[in-house]
């Protein structure tokens, strides 16, 4: 086998993984997916969907909200791509993100985060209680001021990854499910294989794009491994009906609350430093409804479909960690934490350059792995 004809291995079917092998099967390379469990079924699966950069943006993020916004405006073009490959449509929903405040510490917290994006000049809007109301009639008695971002959207997630798992196969890709990567081989300083419990697959550029998981495959160097840790978040989903109908995603300091356009809501979610746990249990989602019954009381009788938790790869740094570490082959894809579905697009076709051209995009280099190697 050539060096061309080998494929490009990733290590990871997740909304990364999945995206990034899509774009490169479009473009007639060749791509392996190996996937511990069933690919689009961790983290992303577990989300509540949201492409939310104006409602997420941090005081200190400007380069993650410089590519957030990016992947943002890249969702049309992927969406429709998706539709070519899959023939399923994923409907982006932008009808925007309201943040509300039901106290004065609430108040004075958002007035600080309604500064930050006037001072960025990002379409933004302050509205009192009244006029928040007026936009969302199911928010509670209680809320006193809110912010409107009308530039935020969300797709509905399962629908996301199934279509994306649907797109790969149908691009001709290879896809291993309920398989383990163990190990990354190399020889003279380029990965050269993946080793899986029953055999080596020979790769032309190896992708690292596990995830949670991402510092427990083998073969890569301590001092290059990801700083990624698993980060339990538990989200319930429910059914909205005409006692309670939401327009757009709501949030307060601490819950979020995501309708879709299927009549199902998402309401969320937990960070937590659980380790590997994913079972959901009761006192983390009665503090989230409790909050979200403040917020909007209406929720109280909306039937439960599911209570979920999933596992967002955390970097030290809470950015991504994205391009070549040590092996001109070896490339991350990983520590996405909470942008994982906001950052797929981005993500994947700003790597496809790295991969076929050997570019170094701009927009990815403050998240290169090499940020975090000592000097």
């Amino acid at each position: 086998m050539t060096q061309q004809e080998k494929p490009v291995v990733i290590i990871g079917g997740g909304i990364i993984g999945l995206s990034l092998g899509w774009q490169l099967l479009r473009r007639s390379v060749p791509v392996t997916i190996i996937e511990r469990d069933v690919a689009g079924h961790s983290a992303s699966w577990a989300s509540a969907g949201m492409i939310a950069p104006h409602a997420e943006a941090g005081f200190e993020d400007l380069d993650l909200l410089r590519l957030d916004r990016a992947s943002l405006r890249a969702y049309p073009q992927f969406l429709d791509e998706l539709k070519e490959d899959s023939g399923q449509t994923v409907e982006l929903d932008t009808r925007g993100t309201m943040i509300v405040s039901l106290d004065r510490d609430d108040t004075e917290w958002l007035r600080r985060l309604y500064d930050f994006r006037e001072l960025l000049g990002l379409r933004v809007e302050w509205m009192g209680g009244t006029r928040a109301r007026d936009m969302e009639p199911a928010l509670s008695p209680k809320v006193v001021a809110a912010m409107w971002l009308p530039e935020d959207a969300q797709v509905e997630n399962r629908e996301l990854m199934t279509a994306l798992r649907t797109a790969f196969l149908h691009r001709g890709g290879t896809l291993l499910e309920h398989t383990e990567a163990l190990e990354v081989c190399h020889k003279d300083g380029k990965a050269t294989a993946v080793k899986t419990k029953d055999d080596e697959i020979a790769a032309s550029k190896v992708i690292l794009a596990a995830g949670s998981w991402s510092r427990l495959i083998k073969g890569i160097p301590e001092e290059w491994l990801p700083p990624v840790r698993p980060v339990k978040g538990q989200v319930m989903t429910g059914t909205m009906d005409e006692t309670c109908t939401l327009s757009m995603m709501i949030r307060s300091p601490r819950i979020y609350l995501a309708p879709k356009l299927n009549g199902r809501i998402s309401i969320g979610a937990s960070t937590e430093e659980k380790g590997f746990h994913t079972t959901p249990t009761i006192g983390v989602f009665r503090d989230i409804l409790d909050e979200a019954w403040r917020t909007v009381p209406s929720i109280y009788d909306l039937e439960i479909v599911e209570f979920i938790a999933g596992l967002r790869p955390g970097s030290r740094d809470h950015a991504p960690i994205i391009g070549k570490i040590g092996m001109d082959n070896l490339i991350y894809a990983t520590g996405h934490y909470r942008h994982g579905i906001l950052l797929a697009p981005v993500t994947a076709y700003e790597l496809v350059k790295v991969i076929m051209n050997d570019e170094a995009p701009e927009l990815l280099a403050p998240f290169s792995p090499n940020r975090f190697l000592k000097s």
